[in-house]
């Protein structure tokens, strides 16, 4: 017996080190900027708009401009057919918020440009976008409750190995508004977080109450591959001086990027949605 257990092991050993050799490390894949285009959608259902839109949107078309990539700006729903979304790379909202889609055709047209494996980024408030859409929230992660008062306070890395953080300070101290959110999608992989500590204590009571069930950190930046495509979100940016600061700029760029990284052709065999929550098919 002693001697079958120990080729056994010798077995396994030599398999695993075979395994080990034949995989090579994994490697980002460059992103050809010139083959990215990008539609920037800044509707705004009924209530708060933040002043930051137009800056935002001067600062993803400087970037265009820099790395080479085509980017449209929308304030329609009207671009949302299956026609005319499958130009693009991937959408990005930029602090929309409430309801901004126009009809439910509209609806359905954007999840089944994800399902196709279309990409999305969105900014600060998208959290607070179509609160009433069900997958829409799962997709971005979770539906705004509340915010702390704009204030200075630590961001910090909590993946320092993933490419949309690389080169950010990890512990970012930032003057923003801290969301959270509930609802909150169990299957986003957290990249960056608030720290909770840092903040104001005059709003304690309501940050112990928004934050549960998390204790010291709370998520800021996150991503999500979610019903065949690939989301980044980021809860930073209320200050429109924001999109002119260098590390901002940094963060939200990357997260483009990794997103960008990960597109491939889209194929509409892979979108099934015919209302627009239909039961999620995770593959």
């Amino acid at each position: 017996m002693g001697m079958i257990k120990k080729r056994s092991e010798i077995i396994l050993f030599c398999l695993v080190a075979l395994l080990s050799a034949g995989i090579p490390a994994a490697k980002e894949k460059p992103v050809n900027w010139k083959k990215v285009k990008v539609l920037v959608y800044t509707k705004n259902g009924k209530g708060y708009v933040h002043d930051n839109i137009p800056f935002a949107v001067k600062c993803i078309q400087k970037l265009s401009q820099q790395y080479g990539f085509a980017v449209d700006v929308a304030d329609t729903g009207l671009v949302f057919t299956e026609n005319n979304l499958k130009q693009y790379t991937f959408l990005l909202f930029p602090s929309t918020n409430n309801d901004v889609f126009e009809n439910e055709a509209q609806r359905i047209a954007f999840r089944r440009y994800i399902q196709a494996g279309g990409g999305f980024v969105g900014l600060h408030s998208v959290t607070g976008t179509e609160r009433n859409w069900k997958w829409f929230k799962k997709m971005v992660g979770g539906t705004f409750t509340w915010h702390a008062r704009n204030q200075r306070y630590q961001v910090k890395v909590i993946d320092p190995s993933h490419p949309a953080v690389r080169g950010l300070p990890l512990i970012w101290e930032h003057k923003d508004e801290c969301y959270f959110a509930k609802e909150l999608n169990p299957g986003v992989k957290v990249l960056m977080a608030h720290d909770i500590n840092s903040l104001n204590v005059e709003d304690s009571a309501r940050i112990r109450q928004y934050s549960a069930p998390f204790a010291d950190l709370y998520p800021a930046s996150w991503y999500n591959q979610f019903d065949g495509g690939n989301v980044w979100i980021t809860a930073l940016g209320h200050d429109k001086e924001n999109y002119e600061e260098p590390v901002y700029i940094r963060h939200i760029f990357q997260g483009m990027e990794f997103v960008a990284g990960l597109s491939k052709k889209l194929d509409y065999t892979k979108a099934y949605a015919k209302e627009r929550d239909d039961v999620v098919v995770y593959r």
